[in-house]
C-alpha cells in the first residue's frame, strides 16, 4: 500500500511501460521490478520521514492509513503474488 501512495501522490514515478502494466492490473513477477518499487519505497519513506522528524515506523502507519481513502483506492496498485511478505 505505501508504495501505491507515494505514486499516487507523485513521490514515486514509474516507467510508463511499467505503470501501463500495473494500471491494467497485471501481476508483477516476484523480484525484480517489484523489488525495485519497495526499495525505492523504503528509501522514499526514510528520507520524508527523516524531514518530517518523525520515527519511519510513524510515517509508514500514515501512508498505510492514508491509502485506505477511496481516491487511493480508486486507482489500481501493483501486485505479486509471493510468500516473502
Amino acid at each position: 500500500m505505501v508504495p501505491h501512495v507515494l505514486r499516487v501522490d507523485g513521490v514515486l514515478v514509474y516507467h510508463a511501460e511499467l505503470a501501463a502494466r500495473i494500471d491494467r492490473g497485471e501481476l508483477l513477477e516476484p523480484g525484480g521490478e517489484e523489488r525495485e518499487i519497495r526499495a525505492c519505497a523504503v528509501h522514499a519513506c526514510e528520507l520524508i520521514a527523516e524531514r518530517m522528524s518523525v520515527p519511519p515506523r510513524v510515517l509508514d502507519t500514515w501512508l498505510w492509513n492514508r491509502g485506505q481513502e477511496s481516491r487511493y483506492k480508486a486507482i489500481p496498485r501493483h501486485r505479486c503474488r509471493t510468500v516473502y511478505y
